[in-house]
């Protein structure tokens, strides 16, 4: 549990930026290089290329270089673990609601019964 959640703890780190969600919601579409990924930004190179390592180091990314082009594609595989994650709290808070509706329920037919 500790290793998947340290993983969770990059994966969500790693999804805080905007920069970097923007490059998951593109990569979404299909592969890109990462000169493209980066020309809807107003930042340097080396700095776009932070961005582009942390989603690596994370899983999120795979990288390939293929002569003087590296391309970058989505690892599905991490993001099963996020949705696993957030399913399983879906079901927690889920729970929760129907108890507390059963709650407000049963107590307002036990007030309208006293009257």
């Amino acid at each position: 549990m500790d290793y998947y959640s340290h993983q969770l703890d990059s994966i969500f780190l790693a999804l805080a930026d905007p920069t970097r969600r923007a490059v998951i919601g593109r990569l979404g579409t299909g592969p890109a290089s990462i000169s493209d990924l980066a020309k809807p930004f107003d930042m340097a190179l080396p700095s776009f290329m932070k961005h582009i390592r942390l989603l690596e180091e994370t899983g999120l990314i795979e990288t390939r270089k293929q002569g003087r082009v590296r391309t970058c594609t989505l690892e599905k595989k991490h993001f099963a673990m996020v949705e696993g994650w957030l399913s399983a709290q879906r079901t927690i808070w889920e729970a929760r609601t129907a108890r507390l509706e059963a709650f407000v329920t049963a107590t307002q037919s036990k007030e309208e019964e006293s009257q």
